[in-house]
């Protein structure tokens, strides 16, 4: 039997956030007999599985879990949600964030009233008065045009365009891919604002953005994909900051080598220089504290190689040219 709509909810290991999720999602202004809620668990933990039958027991909800273990990362467990779904629009949000009460119904109304294939909702994050740069980073899904944190999509479609690739294998441009997808096949995707979820952004540790430029790999995979729309709506040019910094610190090792001082300490001059901007351009709108202060002077020396080193791992591994 369908429904009129299935939500689907990939999750890793976080049964707390995943609990405050489903608080939110069982208490949404439908009639519980018109949706079901999916969790697709992509690490089969039990401890996961115990916390999803908690909703399920005794509840006239219906709340299904279900492992997908097959392959990592959200896209695979996507697919293994919407899959095994019985309704007729899929909405997908994260563990980590809280719908509002009327995000299904405001998401399903937009799908209808415009009679597009796909959705996307609004993502508000909350931040302190002066975020550190991790979060400012995170607070970008607010400016997010299509995010699997908050979507909606028509079960035909899904299946039309073949769900999402599942070679994205983290949480990282697969709902780009998905939304290009949509949009090279003619369908039509809008924005659906009054579909609102809270993304609260979760504790860092001290220099989270070194371990997120593994992610660049993937932007390789997207480009190879979608070459057009990626130029078009991600990155319009190559980040030649990275490319320019990198090569003023090679030079200055490269002459030191050579025992050329006079090159050597002109490229680590530059190497500075484009540094400093990056540091203090990461540092304009957030938080001044010195823990903060020593992380983004750290950091910003050593994100600009690891970048352009996940970059063209991601190139050699998908077999494209790509800067």
């Amino acid at each position: 039997m369908s429904l009129p709509a299935s939500i689907v909810v990939p999750t890793y290991r976080r049964p707390d956030l995943l609990n405050r999720c489903l608080a939110a999602l069982v208490v949404q202004n439908l009639d519980p007999a018109d949706y079901e809620v999916i969790v697709a668990d992509n690490a089969a933990d039990l401890e996961t599985r115990q916390e999803v039958e908690k909703w399920s027991t005794g509840s006239d909800r219906r709340v299904r879990y279900l492992a997908a273990a097959h392959a990592p990362g959200p896209a695979a467990a996507r697919n293994v949600g919407w899959q095994a779904a019985r309704g007729e629009i899929i909405a997908f949000t994260d563990d980590d964030c809280i719908p509002q009460p009327n995000w299904l119904e405001a998401g399903i109304a937009t799908l209808h009233a415009h009679g597009a294939a796909a959705a996307g909702g609004k993502i508000y994050v909350p931040l302190p008065s002066r975020p550190t740069d991790y979060e400012q980073n995170e607070a970008g899904l607010e400016r997010a045009e299509f995010a699997t944190a908050n979507c909606f999509c028509r079960r035909e479609v899904l299946a039309a365009v073949g769900g999402f690739d599942e070679r994205f294998t983290t949480a990282w441009r697969e709902d780009s891919d998905f939304q290009f997808k949509l949009l090279e096949a003619g369908q039509r995707v809008v924005a659906a604002p009054a579909a609102i979820v809270v993304h609260p952004v979760r504790p860092a540790y001290w220099g989270i953005s070194l371990s997120q430029q593994r992610k660049s790999m993937f932007n390789a995979l997207l480009y190879k994909n979608h070459p057009g729309l990626y130029r078009g709506k991600i990155e319009t040019k190559p980040p030649w900051h990275y490319y320019a910094t990198c090569t003023a610190w090679l030079a200055a090792l490269v002459s030191a080598g050579l025992g050329q001082a006079a090159f050597a300490w002109a490229g680590i001059g530059f190497g500075m220089v484009l540094s400093g901007t990056f540091c203090m351009r990461r540092l304009r709108r957030t938080s001044h504290a010195p823990y903060h202060i020593a992380e983004m002077l750290v950091t910003s020396v050593l994100i600009p190689p690891l970048s352009l080193f996940w970059r063209i791992r991601g190139a050699f591994k998908f077999r494209v040219l790509f800067w």
